[in-house]
Order: C-alpha cells, then sequence, then structure tokens
C-alpha cells in the first residue's frame, strides 16, 4: 500500500520536532563525578583480592565474571567523563587529558583489568582515574 504524498506530508509534520535544543551536558551540571569510575576500579581490585585469596573453582569463576562486568562499567563511567562533560577548553588547558582517558580505559578493557587478576594493573587504572579526578575538579573550581 502506498501513502500519498499529501498524508506523508501531514504526518511528517505532525512528528517532527517543532524546534531543536542543544545542551553541553545531559543533565545540568553538577551530575558528573570520576567517583563512579573509582568505585569500579576499587571493586575490581577488592575482586581481583578474592580472586587470588580462594581456592573455590566456581567461586573464582564469579569472581572473574564480577571483575569483568565492573571493568565495563569503568569504562562506561570514563567514556561518560571524557566526551560529556570535559570540552574543548579542557582539553586546551590540560594537553595530557585525551592520553590519560585513552590509558585509563585499555586499563579497564582487554588489556588491562577484564585480562587479568594482576592487583597491579588495578591499582594502575585507579591511579589513572586519580589523576583524571584531579584534573575534573581543577575544572570544577574555575
Amino acid at each position: 500500500m502506498k501513502i500519498s504524498s499529501a498524508v506523508s506530508s501531514v504526518f511528517k509534520n505532525a512528528i517532527e520536532p517543532k524546534s531543536v535544543a542543544f545542551a553541553h551536558c545531559d543533565l545540568p551540571c553538577g551530575v558528573y563525578d570520576p567517583a563512579q569510575a573509582k568505585i569500579e576500579a576499587l571493586s575490581v581490585k577488592a575482586t581481583m583480592e578474592k580472586y587470588a585469596a580462594s581456592s573455590d573453582v566456581d567461586f573464582k569463576s564469579r569472581a572473574v565474571a564480577i571483575k569483568e562486568e565492573r571493568s565495563e562499567l569503568v569504562k562506561h563511567h570514563l567514556w561518560v567523563l571524557w566526551t560529556d562533560y570535559f570540552k574543548a577548553p579542557h582539553f586546551e588547558a590540560y594537553p595530557q587529558l585525551n592520553a590519560l582517558f585513552n590509558e585509563a580505559t585499555k586499563l579497564a578493557g582487554a588489556g588491562g583489568t577484564k585480562g587479568t587478576n594482576d592487583v597491579a594493573v588495578a591499582d594502575k587504572l585507579i591511579a589513572k582515574i586519580d589523576e583524571i579526578a584531579e584534573i575534573f575538579w581543577a575544572t570544577k573550581k574555575a
């Protein structure tokens, strides 16, 4: 069944937005916080420690699944900060910011905490998140 162009035009006009709004963030300022990524990274580290301390195969299997899920959440929270909170003036003032986010998300990925149970890797991830947090809070004061 073919819809006539007049009907199509009426339908399009009925659902097409009348105006488009642009915002610099998902919600009003103040909702972003690198603490979300850090809490998940600390959970990753704690899970790795529990994994190492256990001899129960089933427990270890669950620990790996949880660690990988939390690692993915670290990446998610970092990406939200990177793509939604930080803007061009921040990257100009802190030229190391892109590299920090790149390194941190890789540390939370398959080549990092998702792919190992080495607590030292989790510590490196937490340190990168702390560096990002320091910059984040400096931008909030500005």
